[in-house]
């Protein structure tokens, strides 16, 4: 008899706690519902004005989900005030999980961090090809925390935004034009203005090689080497011609040379030999 007496009391007590508690739980739920239905339509908001707006798409989509994020976390917090939690209480409760999360993870901030530069300021895009980090490739996506090329090897490189963001950086595509600087060796009797004609003839034939004022073929003497004097052959191309006219160049100026009668020396040294006897008398 006294168990279903204690029950009563229970039942009593804490169901007027709860009848007193009901209005929170219905003003947190609405206010969920309602807080939901409003980020939905700003998140369809902010798809339109970036529809609108010829923005890089992974910066459309970085930024969107970051603000999807941001704006529930803030939703979270106002339903859990509405339940009674006091916000002072909850914010220090946030921080110190935040510090903690963010001490085990300092690489991955750097690497986001890294990303949200790249992603900002946009020293490449997809397709550019680059070189970063001691890898030359093709970007193949650019996430939060890392970036993908694609090497001349099919490889996939994958290289953390921290490191990219804080090193140097090749952008072979972003000027749309590359030059090319080959060097050819001759022998030290050949003709050097022979030698430069038939370089200049080679690239002037080729349709890809720009021929515009201030990006014109040259050939220079580059240096007197040990063994050979070294020409250097200059020209301009666009990206997409580059490397299909490097190639033809390299082996047609070998060619042409040869059939000249230029000749292109191997690495050679002198040497001299005494007579030790000799030199003692």
């Amino acid at each position: 008899m006294e168990k279903f007496q204690d029950l009563d009391i229970y039942i009593e007590k804490y169901g007027q706690k709860l009848i007193d508690f009901l209005p929170n739980i219905i003003g947190a739920i609405l206010l969920l519902l309602v807080g939901l239905w409003l980020i939905k339509i700003i998140n369809r908001f902010i798809r339109k004005f970036f529809d609108k707006k010829e923005y890089d798409p992974t910066l459309e989509n970085f930024i969107a989900s970051l603000i999807n994020w941001g704006l529930k976390i803030v939703l979270f917090v106002l339903v859990i005030t509405q339940l009674g939690v006091e916000s002072a209480s909850l914010v220090a409760i946030i921080g110190a999980a935040g510090l903690a999360v963010g001490l085990a993870l300092q690489g991955s901030l750097a690497n986001f961090a890294g990303g949200v530069l790249i992603l900002l300021i946009k020293p490449f895009r997809v397709g550019d090809f680059i070189s970063a980090q001691g890898v030359d490739g093709t970007v193949k996506e650019i996430s939060i925390f890392n970036t993908k090329l694609t090497t001349f090897g099919n490889q996939l490189a994958i290289i953390p935004n921290g490191k990219l963001s804080n090193d140097n950086i090749i952008n072979y595509t972003e000027e749309g034009v590359r030059r090319e600087n080959l060097t050819f060796g001759i022998g030290y009797d050949d003709d050097i203005k022979k030698a430069k004609d038939i370089l200049l003839s080679l690239v002037s034939e080729q349709e890809t090689v720009l021929k515009l004022e201030d990006k014109m073929p040259m050939a220079a003497v580059a240096e007197l080497g040990d063994s050979s004097v070294n020409l250097t052959l200059r020209y301009w191309a666009k990206n997409e011609d580059f490397w299909a006219l490097r190639w033809l160049v390299l082996e047609e100026g070998k060619s042409r040379l040869e059939a000249a009668g230029i000749s292109i020396p191997f690495p050679q040294r002198d040497v001299h030999h005494f007579n030790l006897e000799s030199l003692k008398k």
